[in-house]
């Protein structure tokens, strides 16, 4: 089995933050969102991944490199254009060839992994004849897609999954306006080689995209057998900050607490916290679940639960909560930042100039709340 992370969006949903970086690079818990689902597959063994790039190709390829530091083999593959979910399979055809495969989206996050689910497509196989579209060879032959299944509060956002009576998938619908469930399909995928064939076969949506549940559509139209598992644990698209933030908030709450950088006699550390190497607290109070990145320095600052300081930054006579701060960041006498995300070397002051005011330059689609 292959895997295939999708990893070419523009992320404009975090602008201004993707403006300069790729979504799938900005950090939870201090690591990029991508890392998560490449960890996912190694420990699943898959350990010969495709991931799909765009745009934003080099950073992502500095940062993943040739995959040795998994443990897998990465290969990249070129979306010049982001025409869609199935584009991606068909353009990753010769890359995955007549192997199944895991396609996941990079900038989902689940709590369950990847394990149970591949171990089920696994067991549905063992003992069937590999998926066929020729209706006359298919007795006991196994599924040719297994999706992934949660209820969601506002289904029109998603993919929808429509079940009979007796639990089959008989119909997916793309942001549908009037849902038939609240069953949405979480962004992970199991495919045979028959997939291949029902990408070929749609064509673009109204969007001018290739829709992967059009693709699945076909295949239930073909009366090609497609299951479905129900999400166990959380799931999160961290394409916009406050689910950012809540995955963020997820993750820490499962982090083992260890102190290997330095805390002065006047700091105190409280809860699951991380102090990485060449982190130091002076004076300062963490409140966990939180971390601090290699090389950070608090200084007579509080920094509260679920907050994620990454590397090199400082932070000086500042309060901060359930917030994500990526590297090299500076926050100088900030009394409350709370629920935010701030770039790679941003700063924020409070300013001693006369007039007092607030002084900002922001790029486009920032956003900023004053207290």
């Amino acid at each position: 089995m292959k895997g295939l992370i999708l990893s070419g969006g523009a992320g404009t949903r975090l602008r201004p933050i993707t403006h300069t970086s790729a979504k799938q690079l900005v950090p939870v818990a201090n690591k990029p969102i991508l890392f998560y689902g490449i960890e996912d597959m190694a420990a699943a063994g898959i350990t010969e991944i495709g991931i799909i790039v765009g745009a934003t190709a080099p950073e992502i390829e500095m940062a993943v490199g040739d995959g040795s530091d998994f443990g897998v083999s990465i290969t990249y593959l070129t979306q010049d254009e982001p025409l869609g979910l199935a584009h991606c399979v068909l353009i990753a055809q010769e890359f995955l060839g007549d192997d199944d495969f895991v396609m996941y989206l990079g900038d989902n996050m689940l709590q369950q992994g990847l394990d149970g689910f591949i171990d089920r497509w696994r067991t549905m196989h063992a003992d069937s004849r590999p998926p066929s579209l020729d209706v006359s060879n298919r007795s006991n032959s196994g599924p040719a897609a297994q999706i992934l299944l949660t209820p969601v509060p506002e289904p029109h956002r998603f993919g929808v999954a429509e079940l009979d009576a007796a639990g089959h998938v008989v119909r997916l619908v793309e942001k549908p306006e009037d849902p038939p469930s609240d069953l949405a399909l979480v962004g992970v995928y199991l495919f045979s080689s028959a997939i291949h064939e029902a990408v070929a076969a749609i064509e673009p949506s109204d969007r001018g995209e290739l829709e992967i549940t059009d693709a699945i559509q076909w295949l239930i139209d073909h009366d090609v057998p497609v299951h479905h598992d129900l999400l166990d644990g959380w799931w999160l698209d961290t394409g916009k900050k406050d689910p950012l933030l809540e995955s963020n908030r997820r993750v820490l709450e499962s982090i083992e607490p260890r102190i290997d950088g330095d805390v002065d006699e006047n700091s105190t550390v409280d809860g699951r916290v991380v102090i990485e190497a060449g982190a130091r607290l002076i004076n300062a109070e963490v409140r966990g679940p939180a971390i601090i990145g290699r090389g950070s320095t608090i200084t007579s600052s509080y920094i509260g639960p679920f907050t994620a300081i990454a590397a090199n930054c400082e932070v000086i006579d500042s309060e901060i909560d359930q917030s994500v701060i990526m590297e090299g960041a500076r926050i100088l006498s900030v009394p409350r930042l709370t629920d935010s995300l701030l770039g790679r070397d941003t700063e924020v002051v409070r300013s001693t100039r006369r007039p007092h005011a607030t002084r900002v330059m922001l790029g486009d689609h920032s956003a900023v709340e004053l207290a």
